[in-house]
């Protein structure tokens, strides 16, 4: 199970990589793993200024549909466009071109009450 040191993570399986003023979010390789294989990303909060843990989108797998949850207060920037015609990159590369949002962060002190690699993975029994 893959869970980089670099990134935080949430109790609902999403990732935050802060890059400087941004941030990129999306789901862990235990998600994509649990969710099976991923068919449709729907992102429709670009634009929009979302809390923590409000729902800015949803991922649809084989077997099901979950709703996907902002792990800090931000504005929605971007979606991963890619995803709309291969959204198989969320299994494939879940930290890396399977990224599903860029926000900008509101206040980047939020990610430190999000959990470390290490708590992650206590989490999830890896």
């Amino acid at each position: 199970m893959n869970v980089p040191a670099n990134l935080k993570y949430t109790n609902e399986h999403e990732w935050l990589r802060i890059e400087g003023d941004c941030a990129y979010v999306g789901i862990t390789d235990y998600a994509q793993g649990e969710l099976g294989e991923i068919v449709f990303v729907e992102v429709e909060t670009v634009g929009e200024h979302l809390a923590a843990g409000e729902t800015f989108g949803t991922v649809e797998a084989v077997k099901t549909v979950s709703d996907l949850y902002l792990p800090v207060e931000a504005d929605i920037l971007e979606r991963n466009e890619a995803l709309e015609d291969h959204p198989e990159l969320v299994n494939d590369d879940p930290y890396g071109q399977g990224w599903m949002v860029k926000i900008q962060v509101t206040d980047p002190a939020q990610a430190d009450s999000l959990l470390s690699a290490d708590d992650y993975q206590a989490l999830i029994g890896a």
